[in-house]
């Protein structure tokens, strides 16, 4: 019974652990996922155009992040222009990123479309970012927005 007590207490304390976004400072240079080159980089701000012409494709972009999944860092919000936002998710969750990367920015390498998002899911990330039940509650309209799948990402400023 000791046995399943401890086992149970090291699994939890397991989950637990890896519930936290990683730990670091997101200094110039740290990358996550593959390791992304930053040559050649395009400026996120060309992507709208870019979107009409392919709804989706691979590129590598430059960008400033706004906000980071407080739970996890499984998920950004980038910068796109003054009054547009692209939302990232990384490919198959297979990375996160340490919450001091917000207002740092980044060279992204994956995949980006432009999606519909549903009021759920816009609910669920907005509880994530520690929402408050008003602004949640608000939330009432699907959202189209730019959405990248990252396969990597690295920290240049």
């Amino acid at each position: 019974m000791k046995k399943l007590i401890l086992s149970a207490l090291a699994a939890f304390s397991f989950i637990a652990a890896t519930a936290q976004p990683p730990a670091g400072n997101a200094n110039p240079g740290d990358w996550y996922g593959e390791k992304v080159q930053t040559a050649n980089a395009i400026n996120i701000a060309l992507i709208p155009a870019k979107l009409n012409d392919n709804p989706t494709f691979n590129t590598k972009v430059k960008a400033k992040v706004l906000d980071v999944c407080p739970k996890k860092g499984c998920w950004l919000k980038l910068a796109v222009n003054d009054s547009t936002t692209a939302f990232v998710k990384m490919k198959d969750y297979g990375f996160f990123l340490p919450t001091a990367v917000k207002g740092k920015t980044i060279v992204l390498d994956g995949e980006v479309k432009m999606v519909t998002t549903s009021v759920d899911e816009l609910q669920h990330y907005a509880k994530d970012a520690k929402k408050s039940q008003a602004e949640i509650n608000a939330i009432t309209e699907p959202k189209k927005e730019i959405r990248f799948t990252a396969t990597g990402i690295t920290v240049v400023e």
